[in-house]
């Protein structure tokens, strides 16, 4: 079998203010865009699983090396995901408008615990928090944006999480019984979330060295808000997501909050992780 390498995703042709920028990445960060489409046609041939989610390059078997090569690895904020796929997003500037789910977890009293534990054993903690974040947020297909103090971010969008307000109230449930708070005893880190579903500009930003691929927008300061207002082993969902993944109805506790610099309050549902097999879609 010969391996041609894929065509790229050519989004130089649309740097620079030029038109179709803003469409190119919109394709890209939907699911949409034809460059990818003809890759997995394919790749989705080449030996084995498991695969990229987006473009189908294979993570093992014989070609693995030959995928190296056309960059096509792990990506590391993903690893479902090949670098490929993103490398266009991170080396270029832009970005588009899109519809996605934001998610951020916040550990609760983490300066109280960092008080009262030595050094050493509140590194040992919170590095297990963000091993174990990052292995719930990547089974559940999102995009692990930072690790920030004692909060972790992540963006769920429509290439990679279809239902996306779904799979982020799911990674956000499933992180809370991965931390213990479904255990009897209490959890081994106490943590609180917050999941916001809306219109964010998903893009590359930062420097040209390092750049990023991130979400900017008040869906973003929304959730930020929620993981801050949750208490410990509470998911807190805007009405937007909740409703997008059928969450809405008389079984759900609601709440009407009030957050800093909004002119209204914002309406969320309450999800508990006591309850979360029952609440959390699946």
């Amino acid at each position: 079998m010969v391996l041609e390498p894929t065509p790229p995703l050519n989004l130089d042709q649309n740097l620079g203010g030029t038109p179709g920028t803003g469409a190119k990445w919109r394709a890209i960060l939907l699911g949409t865009d034809p460059d990818l489409a003809r890759a997995r046609s394919v790749l989705r041939h080449v030996p084995a699983a498991p695969r990229c989610k987006m473009c189908a390059a294979p993570f093992a078997g014989p070609f693995t090396g030959v995928m190296g090569v056309f960059g096509r690895r792990r990506w590391p904020k993903n690893p479902k995901y090949c670098g490929y796929c993103f490398k266009q997003l991170q080396t270029h500037r832009g970005g588009a408008e899109i519809d996605c789910s934001l998610l951020f977890a916040d550990i609760r009293g983490s300066t109280t615990l960092a008080e009262r534990m030595a050094p050493a054993d509140f590194g040992r903690l919170m590095d297990r928090f963000y091993r174990v974040a990052a292995e719930v947020l990547i089974d559940h297909d999102a995009i692990v944006d930072k690790f920030v103090g004692d909060e972790v971010v992540a963006i769920f969008i429509p290439a990679l999480a279809h239902r996306h307000a779904a799979r982020a109230i799911e990674a956000a449930g499933a992180l809370l019984r991965a931390t213990g708070h479904s255990d009897p005893r209490g959890p081994w880190i106490p943590v609180g979330a917050g999941v916001a579903s809306g219109t964010a500009y998903v893009g590359a930003v930062g420097t040209e060295a390092e750049p990023e691929l991130t979400a900017l927008g008040d869906v973003v300061n929304v959730a930020a808000q929620l993981a801050s207002a949750a208490a410990v082993g509470e998911v807190l969902v805007t009405s937007r997501g909740a409703k997008a993944a059928g969450l809405q109805g008389s079984g759900y506790e609601t709440r009407r909050l009030a957050l800093k610099g909004r002119s209204e309050p914002v309406d969320v549902v309450v999800l508990h992780v006591g309850a979360a097999d029952a609440v959390v879609p699946s």
